[in-house]
């Protein structure tokens, strides 16, 4: 998964052995009219939880990444989506605090003959969840990784507000996310 911060992350994320395997994206996007500065820890797959957890409650908004071409980090997804709802509804948290931001990002589209989670689990998923998707090809566009990107907080009032608790429901914000941009 992805952490997405609207400030600076805490020094002890960006240096030491935790920071190994993370690669930190800066990024910057008009919303609302303001700049507004990212930084993305990119958690390249970590196993231990303590870490997770550790990063999760740092999170202003996460991106859930799976490979298309690898079933297990699919079926990572929805653990990490409880797990994000989990840390940010629990009682420790300000009771003003609203839920982060979260997408379902499917990664390398472009391989469809590795391909073992379709484009329509992906969606399922996400609509089951309640949460925007997208699929993506991070090697062949750099204009759908900006897009997924700028789509974490573009709108305040959908993707801002996530729908919690998890829970199956008739319609979902999917999207396939071309070169020209996305929609949800």
């Amino acid at each position: 998964y992805c952490l997405v911060r609207k400030e600076p992350l805490p020094r002890c994320f960006r240096a030491g052995v935790e920071c190994r395997l993370e690669m930190i994206y800066r990024h910057m996007a008009v919303i609302d009219g303001e700049m507004v500065h990212f930084e993305i820890l990119d958690t390249a797959g970590q196993e231990d939880s303590l870490q997770i957890e550790e990063k999760i409650k740092w999170g202003d908004g996460f991106a859930v990444v799976y490979s298309v071409t690898d079933r297990c980090s699919f079926d990572e997804v929805m653990r990490l989506c409880f797990l994000i709802n989990h840390i940010h509804s629990s009682p420790k948290r300000s009771s003003g605090s609203e839920q982060p931001p979260v997408v379902i990002v499917g990664n390398k589209k472009d391989l469809q003959f590795d391909r073992m989670v379709s484009t329509e689990d992906g969606e399922n998923l996400s609509k089951a969840l309640k949460l925007p998707f997208y699929e993506i090809s991070t090697r062949d566009s750099y204009e759908e990784t900006v897009a997924f990107t700028n789509g974490l907080c573009v709108s305040r009032e959908d993707v801002l507000r996530p729908s919690y608790p998890f829970a199956p429901s008739s319609s979902s914000r999917t999207a396939e996310v071309s070169s020209e941009g996305g929609s949800w």
